[in-house]
């Protein structure tokens, strides 16, 4: 879980910085660590602090790393000389805007987070509209096509890389069956210490079951059709959409 990683390594800094200015007699300093915790805006900060810049895609690309990046912030009372702020290279390019596969930017720099699969298999409680599911595709969540597609990421230094971003083997290739059989135990069990237990059972079940009406492969149909009688609303309806996709897709 990459908040727990960024955190510790941000207070182990923020120590640092407290103890360096406790050694130049600065006195006391306050300081105060965000990932992901607070409604922080550090993409503009980052921008503001030269880090990189905020692409098309509206997030922040680095020379250095390009898209791929977790953003952490310390907030303290020292009074610290700013950096130059980064500077928008993303020209004429619009790789990021024509790989949405939903159609989420109305214009380069904004991001209509109501056709962000990101946020759709995330942040959305409830169905997702019926004019997304198929653009899903096997995405289950997340999807960050927007920051793959991004040029800069020919150039990241990826030698530095944390290992503990790295997958775990159960992850990496799951059976989409396997993921729609769990209960909400067994999935609590698969993504202890993973992000993804945050959004529940429920919402990950409703984004596998997109996955397998957009699959066309009838050997998911018992599962699929059985899920229709789920206790949420919001599963038996994706089971619903997903069952009558796959029984077109298996008529010759």
């Amino acid at each position: 879980d990459y908040h727990d990683t960024v955190k510790k390594a941000l207070k182990a800094l923020a120590r640092w910085l407290v103890a360096e200015a406790a050694k130049r007699g600065l006195g006391e300093v306050g300081v105060k660590v965000f990932v992901d915790t607070a409604p922080v805006m550090e993409k503009p900060l980052g921008q503001a602090a030269g880090l990189g810049w905020q692409g098309k895609h509206t997030n922040l690309v680095s020379r250095e790393h390009g898209s791929w990046l977790f953003l952490g912030a310390i907030y303290t009372t020292l009074d610290l000389p700013p950096d130059e702020p980064g500077r928008d290279r993303c020209g004429s390019c619009s790789a990021c805007q024509t790989a949405c596969p939903t159609a989420a930017f109305p214009a380069p720099y904004r991001l209509d987070a109501r056709r962000c699969i990101s946020y759709l298999t995330i942040e959305h409680k409830g169905p997702v509209a019926e004019e997304f599911r198929a653009a899903l595709g096997n995405r289950i969540y997340g999807c960050d096509d927007c920051l793959a597609a991004c040029p800069w990421n020919k150039f990241a230094n990826r030698a530095a890389a944390n290992r503990a971003f790295l997958p775990r083997a159960e992850l990496t290739a799951p059976r989409l069956g396997d993921l729609l059989a769990l209960d909400d135990a067994g999935f609590r069990q698969l993504f202890s210490g993973s992000p993804i237990k945050r959004i529940g059972r429920d919402r990950f079940v409703r984004n596998c079951l997109y996955a397998a009406g957009n699959s066309g492969d009838p050997a998911l149909l018992a599962q699929v059709e059985a899920l229709q009688a789920d206790p949420d609303p919001a599963v038996a309806d994706a089971a619903l959409w997903a069952a009558s996709r796959l029984r077109r897709a298996s008529v010759p």
